[in-house]
């Protein structure tokens, strides 16, 4: 009981950081991508920790632009995805792997909609070799950090 308490006081001492509106939208080839291929529900997935990882990094940097609207222009898993499985049997959700990364662009805005920064970012694994993805999408949510981080690096020199 006790550490319930200190957690709940814990959490009243933090500094609270200005809530940054984060918009995702998918590219037109990726929209098709999703439907055809990987699954609406995948981009929801992708679009979680794009908005959790900006608001890591956007924290970390001590930046809080009013709004943030991305745009995944392209992204690619490294294990089938569940409608990838449920449309092509043969694949195996353990033992099929693929080179997957991400390509992003992003802007900034601040309270009047003035436009703070412009990030573009893509990254994709280049050898198949390199490829040890625990998760579906992990060279993708790679991409994302990097993209987050850079994106308030570009926020905290403007």
């Amino acid at each position: 009981m006790k550490n319930i308490f200190a957690a709940i006081g814990a959490l009243a001492i933090l500094p609270t950081a200005a809530a940054t509106e984060v918009a995702v939208t998918y590219s037109e080839d990726f929209a098709e991508e999703l439907a055809d291929n990987y699954g609406d529900r995948e981009g929801e997935t992708l679009t979680e920790d794009i908005i959790d990882d900006l608001d890591a990094a956007f924290a970390k940097a001590g930046v809080s632009p009013a709004r943030v609207d991305v745009v995944i222009v392209d992204a690619k898993p490294n294990r089938p995805t569940f409608e990838q499985l449920a449309q092509r049997p043969g694949l195996d959700a353990i033992r099929s792997i693929s080179i997957g990364g991400m390509e992003l662009t992003g802007t900034a805005y601040d309270a009047d909609g003035n436009v703070l920064a412009v990030q573009e970012y893509e990254w994709f694994e280049n050898n198949i070799r390199d490829v040890i993805a625990a998760g579906t999408w992990s060279d993708a949510n790679r991409a994302s950090r990097r993209f987050a981080k850079k994106f308030a690096n570009q926020l905290t020199d403007s």
